[in-house]
């Protein structure tokens, strides 16, 4: 498997987080390097990533784990590509679906860590990301990140486009980090074979993924799922009506999981609107008089530092219950690119600075 990543800061040594967490079985990494990405040439150097020393490390179900720091020089702006080679039969089962210009990987049947060009006829493209989850760079004080958290919205596009806007617009000491995993919630926690981490609420997945080294503040977009995903046993037996929490139960959720941790760890915490959903399969009046209702607190509650306030970058001025003309990307929940564009540019510019 092949991820590459732009990085934002230059730095001197580099240090990596893979992650078995909802995987049910053992995951051994046989072999990681990493690279910078050239365009032609010899120059293509790949430097072996190791564990307590070693080429391989062994993740036992649940678990993350960390590499040794290696060194490798890097210029802001460069890119790098991880390659993680598998040789064994592997579960996978830790990974999450990500989409947007900066966010692509490959995949190869084959040990091809260490050449520069995988073969065409045993390689696809992949949007899913397994078992890498963090890159630490060594720098100078002053950089900093926004972590982006929430559920498939965030999983999409706008981060990307938050990471672009911060590199044009000359924002250079922030890296936007995305934290999202679609389908979950705030309050409820069910099991989903097919997509592990689909299920996790946020009071599991929170204090882990608010592990990033130099955080400064949060963005929080959560809590969509909570609302339009009960729809009662008679029509899926795991999304029973008494799933549907009250408003002031998924505010009580925010505080409780999410505040007072960041706070703990020094974090400036914003809040994020939920976008229109009128026209999904499960909408209703009720639950677009949660969702206002939400967004109110979401906008005027003391407790957070501000409010990126997405919903009305993208919903239809004329019917506050729908995205705006070619906001929808066609399910009446998830935005279309250019709206994901219209997101990144509602973040405040005092957040990157």
């Amino acid at each position: 498997m092949r991820y590459p990543v732009r990085i934002c800061f230059s730095g001197n040594k580099l240090r990596f987080r893979f992650s078995n967490l909802t995987g049910t079985e053992p995951v051994t990494l046989s072999q990681v390097f990493v690279a910078k990405i050239v365009e032609a040439g010899n120059d293509y150097i790949p430097v072996a990533v190791t564990f307590d020393g070693g080429d391989s490390v062994t993740m036992a179900p649940g678990t993350e784990t960390t590499s040794d720091e290696i060194s490798f020089e890097i210029t802001a702006g460069e890119s790098i590509e991880v390659s993680i080679y598998l040789g064994e039969y592997t579960q996978m089962n830790a990974g999450t679906q990500i989409t947007g210009p900066l966010s692509r990987g490959k995949y190869s049947y084959g040990n091809f860590a260490q050449e520069r060009t995988l073969p065409l006829d045993l390689t696809r493209n992949t949007n899913w990301f397994y078992f890498l989850n963090t890159i630490d760079i060594y720098t100078e004080e002053q950089n900093h990140a926004l972590v982006c958290y929430g559920d498939s919205i965030t999983a999409q596009s706008w981060p990307d486009y938050l990471a672009q806007r911060c590199w044009d617009e000359g924002y250079h000491h922030v890296a936007i980090i995305r934290r999202a995993v679609s389908g979950t919630r705030i309050l409820r926690q069910y099991d989903c074979i097919t997509y592990q981490a689909y299920g996790l609420k946020g009071e599991t997945r929170f204090p882990i993924e608010m592990n990033v080294a130099g955080a400064s503040a949060v963005i929080l977009q959560h809590g969509i799922n909570d609302i339009i995903h009960p729809v009662g046993v008679e029509v899926n037996p795991f999304r029973p009506w008494s799933d549907m929490p009250s408003v002031e139960e998924m505010s009580e959720g925010f505080r409780r999981f999410y505040i007072s941790h960041a706070r703990e760890l020094g974090l400036k915490v914003w809040s994020g609107t939920l976008l229109p959903i009128f026209g999904w399969r499960t909408y209703n009046e009720d639950r677009e008089k949660m969702r206002v209702a939400f967004n109110e607190w979401l906008r005027t509650a003391s407790v957070f530092d501000g409010c990126v306030d997405f919903d009305a970058a993208v919903r239809d001025q004329a019917d506050l219950r729908s995205f705006a003309p070619g906001f929808d990307s066609g399910d009446h929940l998830h935005p279309s690119e250019s709206a994901y564009k219209a997101m990144a540019d509602a973040v405040p510019s005092e957040l990157l600075g």
